[in-house]
């Protein structure tokens, strides 16, 4: 069974060269969707941007916004140790959210396709001392590249879906020769960290979720001003991160509740570039928008603020206390809760959360958060906390403590990498001045 294991991977090298030539015009489709940055395109083929600094390197891999966010705080204690930072992310939005948050404190790069020579190109150019992946992302040609150079592989924030798991379980030879590359996973909760040991990781540690020693969403104060004074005494509640259908479900709770109360519904979807779409969507249903990006001012008409910006959940969650949490309600797996809390959001979600199952079971367990299973649920929910103060401020409370309990993560995590980091610190601070050029 494993020789057939081995012959799975070496078909899945062989179709990735056979598929090389098909690369290019693929890439040039995403990015005429917005879906690939056309100006860096070349750093998916593995080509490098910037040069590498002297020193010790660590390659530390973000698929998209929400693994990045997870590493940031992890990322800030490496470049602390003077240990420079190769960050790569997958899609356009989590690169916009680096060049926010950590500016050239880090090299970002896209991260390569999975294909024999753009990760060979890459990992010849940067030889990283240690390669860090935050999540669930599993790629054989990459991991098998990083074995052959003998780079350490760490698996940080580790978690595995049900349906990942069950999948790989499903192949479970295969999945041995891939989690077995791995030097060390450091899962974010104990079910985690047994299905990673099940699928043949070892050693594995239990850290909890990185996201919550995340700090809270930045924000431009004068700009909130601004939001906050055109807003007035207008109540509010946002649904954030939404998939399609959420937007629609959101209009549906914003009629049944605006004869009441006259409120302002914020809608912030996970994919800003649909926002054309969704704009339609909601001025067909008779609702006057304002879109963030165009700058539309909110007046006492406006029945929609459409924050279809990147980088600005700050600004969103502050102009409200309660947030439902999209991907939850007609998609599955769910979004972060934990930036809503701690902001100061009661939390409202759809059913469908099992990639965020541990954090939200904590939070309910304090009163931050409720589970609604359908949009008449949803109506009823966000018009109770619009109109009860006093529950709203408990779940808020509720929410915020959740968080509290819910940091350490980053702690832990950086004492199972010790091993790793420390001889890379020592190199890096015995590296004469003036060597990074």
């Amino acid at each position: 069974m494993s020789g057939l294991a081995r012959i799975a991977l070496m078909g899945y090298r062989v179709a990735g060269i056979c598929a090389y030539p098909l690369v290019s015009p693929y890439l040039t489709y995403r990015a005429i969707k917005g879906k690939e940055d056309r100006k860096r395109r070349l750093e998916r083929f593995g080509f490098p941007s910037q040069p590498r600094p002297h020193g010790p390197l660590i390659w530390v891999h973000a698929a998209s916004v929400g693994e990045t966010n997870a590493v940031i705080p992890l990322i800030r204690e490496l470049l602390r140790r003077q240990i420079h930072v190769l960050l790569t992310t997958g899609t356009v939005t989590s690169a916009q959210l680096v060049e926010n948050r950590l500016g050239d404190e880090v090299i970002h790069q896209y991260v390569p396709l999975d294909l024999k020579f753009p990760i060979k190109r890459f990992i010849a150019y940067w030889h990283p001392d240690v390669a860090i992946t935050a999540e669930s992302e599993m790629w054989p040609t990459t991991m098998a590249e990083l074995k052959r150079r003998n780079i350490p592989q760490i698996r940080v924030n580790g978690r595995l879906s049900d349906r990942s798991f069950e999948r790989w379980q499903r192949n479970g030879k295969l999945a041995e020769l891939l989690f077995g590359k791995l030097s060390l996973v450091v899962a974010r909760s104990d079910l985690d960290a047994e299905r990673f040991h099940d699928l043949g990781a070892w050693p594995v540690v239990v850290s909890g979720n990185l996201k919550g020693d995340t700090d809270p969403p930045p924000f431009d104060p004068a700009l909130l001003n601004h939001y906050r004074q055109q807003i007035g005494t207008r109540k509010t509640w946002a649904a954030i991160c939404t998939f399609d259908g959420e937007e629609a479900a959101a209009a549906f709770v914003h009629r049944a509740l605006k004869p009441r109360n006259r409120q302002l519904t914020i809608i912030v979807p996970r994919h800003p570039e649909r926002a054309d779409a969704i704009e339609a969507m909601l001025t067909e249903k008779g609702l006057t928008v304002a879109r963030r990006a165009r700058n539309d001012a909110i007046t006492e008409e406006t029945d929609v603020f459409l924050g279809d910006t990147i980088g600005e959940m700050g600004l969103y969650l502050r102009l409200t206390e309660i947030s439902f949490v999209g991907r939850s309600l007609t998609e599955q797996g769910g979004q972060n809760p934990l930036e809503s809390a701690m902001i100061g959001c009661a939390v409202l979600s759809g059913p469908q959360v099992q990639n965020f199952r541990e954090t939200y079971q904590h939070i309910i367990r304090k009163g931050g958060a409720r589970m609604i299973r359908d949009t008449e649920m949803l109506a009823k929910a966000v018009h109770y906390l619009m109109t009860n103060d006093v529950a709203r401020r408990k779940m808020i409370d509720g929410g915020q403590d959740a968080v509290q309990d819910l940091r350490g993560a980053l702690s832990t995590t950086l004492k199972a990498l010790e091993p790793y980091l420390n001889p890379l610190t020592v190199t890096a601070r015995l590296r004469p001045a003036g060597t990074d050029g």
